[in-house]
């Protein structure tokens, strides 16, 4: 069991059933998965850009990623059904957990100007942010970087409305903006 998820078993989920006041157990928010998404526009251009990004994401993730196909052709962005345009990955159970302090303990501060995230959900218990560079997982090698690329992180996790999310976060360690660095 990672050291994340047994914090998460032994601290957080008594300190959310006093927070919120659960009757049954099974309310308690739980992280559910962690996506992680690549959009490649440079796909179309560059056959190699999709392997380079392929191998970037399977080591910052410890698991193979899938590639993403366009649904339908685009004309006016030379898109054709069936093509590669992307990756994601879905991470659950340990990985996920590791993963989730790896970001917030190791990668969070290397981000530049970091002051830490907003806390804003999507509604529904889920959160989403943008990371604009992929040279900040200390996983990815720096001399094999040939181009710098983003990608999409998702919190998926059981929590109804975006309070319960942000404060389940909160207490895994995420690093939120506060009130004083707005």
């Amino acid at each position: 069991m990672s050291r994340l998820q047994k914090r998460y078993k032994e601290e957080v989920k008594n300190s959310l059933r006093e927070r919120f006041k659960y009757e049954n157990s099974m309310l308690i928010p739980a992280l559910r998965k962690i996506v992680i998404s690549m959009g490649l526009a440079e796909a179309t251009k560059d056959k190699n850009a999709l392997q380079d990004c392929f191998k970037e994401m399977s080591q910052l993730s410890g698991q193979k990623p899938v590639f993403t196909k366009a649904r339908k052709s685009v004309a006016n962005f030379k898109l054709r059904e069936g093509q590669a345009i992307g990756l994601k990955v879905t991470l659950r159970k340990k990985r996920m957990y590791d993963f989730l302090d790896r970001f917030c303990h190791i990668v969070s501060p290397r981000i530049r100007d970091f002051r830490g995230f907003p806390a804003k959900c999507d509604g529904k218990g889920n959160y989403s942010i943008g990371i604009e560079e992929q040279q900040i997982f200390p996983e990815i090698n720096l001399d094999e970087v040939k181009r710098t690329q983003g990608m999409n992180i998702t919190f998926v996790t059981s929590a109804t409305n975006d309070e319960e999310c942000i404060e389940l976060l909160r207490q895994l360690g995420f690093p939120f903006k506060t009130e004083t660095n707005s």
